[in-house]
């Protein structure tokens, strides 16, 4: 479905106003698809130039969304798979200058939104505006940082990532009070991040026991869409999350399929027909 002229027409006014193209979450989440797929994949992971491969296996496969992870030693979020799909793709070689290469090849190919996330003291070391000018250049449409500050966000760098028309995301959980919930949502842009709870990704908790949670968040109205993560794995706790936001995302499950793959496309396409029931 795509989004209506008039939706459209106010995209387009919003993004001449910053000076900016439009930014694909934005033309997604306006479109009211339902179900929207987030799907997390590992820069350099399985192998150090397998970035590329994998994300357009997702994008041909059916994903909404890509979420590209920038490996980090200390990935304090993340659950044992994610973890070790960073240190393998770190073993790689993989680094942010190298995923930025690796995206500058496939940006053109590139039609759905791509989201990077990482942690906020490789990024520093980088520099912060630096990311941002070469995250927007390889056309990337969000960032999260899940060790990002609010306040500091807020009052240090927001300007520097409303420069460069990247959406920045925050995430919220079960403990998260209402007032720093409508924070996280007056600054993000794009879509709220809700984990389904204070676990790591890859968490087998049973998701079901979060539904006044779920039901929390729907019932606050917020400004931005939700999608809900953390141990979304197959077609049954997809669909669960679903019928409480505005889709899902999905990371260690396929990171695991990846794992012992020695064709992406057809693993990926194996995964997400699965989910999808295609």
């Amino acid at each position: 479905m795509k989004p209506s002229k008039e939706i459209r027409k106010n995209i387009k006014l919003q993004a001449a106003a910053t000076g900016h193209s439009l930014n694909k979450l934005d033309v997604l989440f306006a479109s009211g698809k339902k179900n929207i797929l987030n799907i997390y994949c590992t820069a350099g992971f399985p192998q150090l130039e397998d970035t590329g491969k994998v994300m357009l296996a997702l994008q041909e496969n059916g994903a909404d969304i890509i979420e590209l992870g920038i490996p980090y030693s200390d990935p304090i979020a993340d659950g044992p798979v994610i973890q070790q799909s960073n240190m393998q793709a770190i073993e790689n070689g993989i680094a942010i200058g190298k995923i930025f290469e690796q995206l500058h090849e496939i940006k053109d190919r590139l039609t759905v939104p791509v989201i990077l996330m990482g942690y906020l003291n490789p990024v520093m070391q980088y520099g912060i505006e630096n990311f941002c000018r070469d995250a927007a250049a390889m056309g990337v449409a969000g960032i999260i940082l899940p060790d990002m500050p609010l306040y500091e966000y807020e009052k240090i760098y927001q300007p520097i990532f409303a420069k460069y028309g990247l959406h920045f995301i925050f995430l919220v959980s079960p403990q998260t009070s209402e007032k720093r919930i409508r924070l996280a949502d007056k600054l993000s842009k794009g879509f709220i991040y809700a984990v389904s709870s204070s676990a790591t990704t890859g968490t087998d908790a049973d998701m079901s026991h979060q539904e006044v949670y779920f039901n929390r968040i729907k019932d606050m109205s917020l400004n931005n869409p939700v999608l809900i993560g953390f141990g979304i794995k197959d077609k049954a706790t997809f669909d669960f999350a679903c019928r409480f936001a505005a889709g899902a995302i999905i990371g260690s499950a396929y990171i695991k399929a990846l794992a012992g793959t020695d064709n992406i496309h057809e693993t990926t396409d194996h995964f997400i027909g699965q989910i999808k029931n295609l």
